[in-house]
């Protein structure tokens, strides 16, 4: 019998959107570790807002909607927002009911930045690296340290002399006609006019450079999952100085850490033992202009070769947070939010990794 097209909308419905997640998605995994973290927060959320005014977004909620946007490459918060109109499935993981409202989408930037101005990703961001130590998914010993350039939201027409003169009248001031042939630029006599903290960079000989950022991610070679994340300004020593930043996160114990080529550095390599850190850096031995900086005592040992190749995994963890995390070009301005952005997106692929990991059969 043919059933009939009858569309007249229900006044109830008994089911929920609990019973429309399957069993089996992957975010059911997810769910309870991002609870178990946000509980832990809760303090700290407590000490960030006042406790007498309008209710705000609660911290739980936009936190688990800044997850959704991360892991579905949500590309902005107006059509997150769209999305949590209509999708059952980001309503379910965020806790909103099929009945609640969903924010402005500017009332939801506002409170974003502020939870990340809060340190709240970097503690958000912990926890989840705590519940990966207590599973057993770490290891103590042995690490990588890497990092890459972050496009700035900043075109090269907004790098302008910091003392400039009145710029001259253009028949289109909205996008005006700039040539830089002949002109020498820098970022002693520059910056950029909409994120004065961008700074004109480049990873490699040979290309443009351009307004960026530096993330810096330490991970551990067991499964590769991060431990230390963060974002500096674009420079040569960056890379270095944040390494050894990181490493202070560490409990003081001997540990090996694997690197590029660019950490082939002497004085780099004195400070790592200068803090009982094994460096297991890429030798230039293949080079015939530069003398690697690395004896070889350490070279010679199967330990290092296994951190040559484990230290590859860190490209997984930017080609993860660069193409699904939406960190090619970046999203927000400054360094607090481009740092908090940063580090958030690495909990994230910590929480996909975690998941994998623990449902993988013994």
């Amino acid at each position: 019998m043919r059933g009939q097209d009858q569309q007249t909308g229900h006044l109830f419905s008994y089911v929920s959107a609990e019973d429309r997640v399957p069993a089996h998605h992957p975010l059911r995994a997810i769910r309870p570790m991002v609870d178990a973290a946000l509980t832990r927060l809760s303090p700290r959320f407590d000490a960030l807002y006042a406790r007498i005014g309008r209710p705000s977004i609660p911290p739980e909620h936009l936190l688990r909607a800044l997850l959704i946007q991360v892991l579905y490459s949500v590309r902005s918060e107006r059509l997150l927002m769209e999305q949590l109109q209509y999708n059952l499935l980001f309503r379910w993981f965020v806790g909103l009911q099929l009945d609640d409202p969903v924010w402005v989408p500017t009332v939801f930037s506002k409170n974003r930045d502020r939870l990340f101005v809060g340190d709240v990703a970097q503690a958000f961001f912990d926890d989840v690296v705590a519940q990966a130590r207590a599973a057993g998914l770490l290891s103590d010993d042995h690490f990588t340290v890497d990092g890459t350039m972050l496009e700035a939201w900043a075109s090269q027409k907004s790098f302008q002399p910091k003392q400039a003169a009145a710029a001259p009248r253009d028949d289109d001031p909205s996008n005006p006609t700039v040539n830089f042939r002949g002109a020498k630029r820098s970022t002693q006599t520059h910056e950029s006019t909409t994120d004065p903290e961008a700074r004109l960079y480049k990873k490699v000989d040979g290309q443009p450079a351009k307004l960026a950022y530096l993330g810096h991610v330490l991970m551990e070679n067991r499964h590769g999952l991060v431990v230390g994340s963060t974002v500096t300004a674009a420079d040569g020593h960056g890379e270095r100085d944040a390494a050894l930043a990181l490493l202070h996160r560490l409990p003081p114990r001997r540990v090996t850490l694997g690197a590029d080529k660019a950490y082939d550095v002497a004085s780099f390599i004195e400070a790592l033992r200068a803090r009982q850190v094994t460096p297991h850096i890429a030798q230039y031995a293949t080079m015939p202009h530069r003398r690697s900086a690395l004896d070889r005592r350490t070279a010679r040992h199967a330990g290092y070769a296994i951190s040559q190749r484990k230290r590859k995994l860190v490209a997984e963890v930017f080609g993860w947070m660069k193409t699904v995390g939406l960190l090619r070009n970046l999203r927000h301005r400054g360094r607090p939010r481009v740092d908090g952005c940063f580090i958030f997106t690495a909990a994230a692929y910590n929480l996909v990794r975690m998941r994998r990991l623990l449902e993988a059969p013994a």
